[in-house]
């Protein structure tokens, strides 16, 4: 699902920097699509990934229709695109809706004769088919822009102002949109009713030649839910959708497919409508489909926190976040004041970048702001890491953004001020580093070999069965349990805090697997494991020991009540009052 928000470049003769990915509506529908064999697969509208790789590349249409400009003032005319393509993209404006800022703070004032004038964002109620370009500052027609290339070549295609060049006289916009639309046949009025049938399933030529039944239409919805409750369920667990072999004859499908049969087995409805039941190109199972619902969860799932955030202020939190193939990608939070007062914290995606300089992170942030209607002119605080290029004073990523919107405060994060404050504290004094290289070369050591861990593990079983007999151990539930020495991570400092709690706690058992390796000539790391035994059973590692765990405790609990108390927010749990 994180994979849709990642923004593919196309070589369109325009900066497609307000581009988006148009919502896969149709999946919704109550009407399936055509059982002819030949359209196995419907286009999928954007190639986003489950979280196993696809074999099937993206399409031309796919790059296409994920790289559709947003803002009316970039698109390129509708007879640049394969006349081919030109339906699928006109469905995609049409079921992504036409630009229309909500923010009126968007509009710049431009003066006409002796008055500021500007673009009213309530003509938009007014006119549906109203367009707004940031870009060029001028108002277009949605409809006209997608049909008026057919009229073209009838010898009836009008005036380009309202496709091409952008309207810009403000002084009397809602007369010249009046004037735009005209009487009963304009062009207008015809590349509406070509938008109205392109929409209207009844209309559409697959629909009419497949004459569908009610029962058909029935068994599609119950198709579609199950494959939607299969697709949801998999997203909240974060699992993967695809398996390795999903022949007929392979014994595991992957997810995806093993738990649509699992419902098709306690579902007759379900059993009826899926799989060899199912229309030979309506099964639900390509992975182009599985794409489509889980790119249009993450449409929906996208549009509710916006819903939520409705035309309230707001502040992004950003970071650097690469996934396993290495891609330089911008993690991105969006945090806001609900309706209910509640200070709410939500992810909405994971963007690609070329290059983290702050310029290029800039336009990643507002491509990925104008891809979800929001507006920069609401953005009231920023909040990243240290870095040069983050928070720097002269071209910095904050700095930039402050210059455009100086309303957008910049906030240092505090857990990353705590992190640095203890990474200078454990760097800065020679013998807390030395203690925590020694910490680490025991927890390596000893986790070098399963061997070793078998070892710790058993003389660990043995001092808790001596605790028990002489009851010298508390005992409860989830109290006792086996657990191993824990890795150190370098870029999480409180990960420190447990390894330090798993070396006092399994003190004793590290001795005797210590000493059982320095006996054991057949052992490898003898010396270094002779030295760490002298070195960790003297005063000053215990000392240590002791004043860290201390240390970093107390700074734990504080991180951990903190992500409480944002969990609680976020979720409306705890104590009623």
């Amino acid at each position: 699902m994180e994979r849709y928000f990642q923004r593919k470049s196309l070589n369109l003769p325009s900066n497609n920097l307000g581009s988006s990915n148009p919502p896969s509506n149709h999946l919704s529908s109550s009407n399936p699509p055509s059982n002819n064999p030949a359209s196995s697969n419907p286009p999928s509208n954007n190639p986003a990934s489950s979280n196993q790789p696809s074999n099937n590349p993206p399409t031309e249409l796919d790059e296409i229709l994920a790289n559709l400009p947003a803002d009316p003032g970039l698109r390129p005319p509708m007879t640049y695109y394969n006349p081919n393509f030109r339906e699928q993209i006109r469905r995609a404006y049409l079921q992504r809706g036409p630009c229309q800022p909500k923010s009126q703070n968007d509009m710049p004032q431009t003066l006409m004769g002796e008055s500021n004038r500007r673009f009213l964002v309530k003509w938009f109620d007014s006119f549906v088919w109203l367009e707004y370009s940031k870009e060029k500052d001028a108002a277009f027609c949605l409809h006209c822009y997608l049909f008026k290339c057919d009229f073209d070549k009838q010898g009836k295609a009008g005036s380009d102002v309202f496709t091409e060049k952008g309207f810009k006289n403000w002084r009397k916009g809602p007369e010249n949109f009046r004037d735009h639309v005209g009487q009963v046949g304009s062009l207008h009025n015809k590349a509406t009713q070509h938008c109205t049938d392109l929409m209207n399933q009844k209309q559409h030529v697959e629909t009419i030649v497949i004459k569908q039944t009610y029962q058909a239409r029935v068994n599609y919805r119950i198709l579609l839910t199950a494959a939607l409750d299969c697709t949801r369920y998999l997203l909240r667990q974060g699992l993967p959708f695809r398996g390795h072999d999903e022949s007929e004859t392979s014994s595991n499908k992957g997810n995806y497919v093993e738990l649509l049969q699992f419902l098709a087995d306690h579902d007759e409805k379900v059993r009826a409508v899926v799989f060899e039941n199912a229309p030979g190109n309506l099964k639900y199972i390509a992975p182009n489909i599985q794409k489509e619902l889980v790119n249009s969860c993450a449409i929906e799932t996208i549009d509710a926190i916006i819903r939520d955030i409705d035309d309230a202020f707001f502040s992004i939190l950003v970071d650097e976040s690469r996934d396993v193939s290495i891609r330089e990608q911008m993690a991105v939070v969006l945090r806001y004041v609900n309706k209910k007062g509640q200070v709410i914290e939500r992810f909405v995606g994971v963007q690609y970048v070329s290059d983290t300089t702050s310029s290029k992170l800039k336009e990643a942030i507002e491509q990925l702001i104008s891809s979800t209607n929001l507006s920069m002119s609401r953005l009231r605080g920023q909040g990243y890491d240290g870095a040069s290029n983050m928070r720097g004073e002269l071209n910095g990523l904050k700095t930039q953004i402050l210059r455009e919107y100086p309303q957008a405060y910049y906030v240092h994060c505090f857990a990353h001020q705590l992190q640095l404050a203890l990474v200078a504290v454990a760097k800065g004094n020679e013998n807390i580093a030395t203690f925590f290289t020694t910490a680490s070369s025991v927890v390596n050591i000893i986790g070098a070999s399963c061997k070793r861990r078998d070892a710790l593990r058993e003389q660990q079983q043995k001092d808790i069965m001596k605790a028990l007999e002489i009851d010298d151990l508390e005992t409860g539930q989830g109290l006792n349990q086996e657990t191993t020495l824990k890795r150190p991570c370098d870029t999480r400092w409180n990960s420190h805090y447990d390894t330090l709690l798993s070396i006092n706690t399994m003190f004793h058992p590290v001795v005797k697997v210590l000493e059982w390796i320095v006996d054991d000539v057949n052992q490898d790391n003898l010396g270094e494991a002779n030295r760490l035994l002298k070195e960790i059973q003297t005063f000053d590692f215990v000392f240590h020991l002791y004043l860290m765990r201390f240390i970093l405790g107390i700074t734990n609990v504080k991180g951990i009540t903190k992500e409480r108390s944002r969990y609680c927010e976020c979720n409306d749990v705890g104590p009623k009052m």
